[in-house]
């Protein structure tokens, strides 16, 4: 049986970039599949790689903010339209995904051959708060519905 892992990230005191974590501790209290593990991280860059090793499929769930983004919007990106490497770390700190995942795969280490990124668009990712905005809030339950369709398709 292939494994999934749905990994929630952010930062639970910065307002909406706390959404992914969110919405993995929702899916912690309902999700209980042998298939399917459900994680939540504060990291990020090459620190991931250890959470994905192992699986056949990833489905990240994070905030985003995007030029004229409506708050709460979710977008659903596969690894080929967003992981592109970048290759502009100006530190072993500042790797992002896609250069990890490609790293990764360089090494040969056993990673998702499918990565899903869910993004909700934030408002408010600055502001010392551990509730989100309104907005994204009302996002978590429809984002919730998406990953539960993606499971299942």
């Amino acid at each position: 049986m292939p494994k999934t892992l749905i990994l929630g990230l952010g930062n639970p005191i910065l307002c909406d970039d706390s959404v992914g974590i969110h919405v993995a501790q929702e899916l912690q209290k309902t999700l209980h599949r042998p298939d399917v593990t459900v994680e939540e991280t504060t990291l990020s860059g090459l620190s991931l790689l250890d959470f994905l090793v192992g699986y056949d499929k990833a489905i990240l769930i994070d905030a985003i903010q995007t030029a004229g983004g409506k708050p709460g919007e979710i977008y659903r990106f596969s690894s080929e339209e967003i992981l592109k490497p970048t290759h502009t770390a100006t530190s072993p700190h500042d790797v992002s995904f896609a250069d990890a995942l490609e790293l990764g795969r360089r090494l040969h280490m056993p990673l998702p051959q499918e990565v899903i990124i869910f993004a909700i668009e934030a408002k408010e990712v600055y502001t010392f708060c551990e509730e989100c905005t309104p907005e994204v809030a009302q996002a978590i339950p429809a984002c919730i519905e998406l990953i539960l369709r993606e499971l299942d398709g």
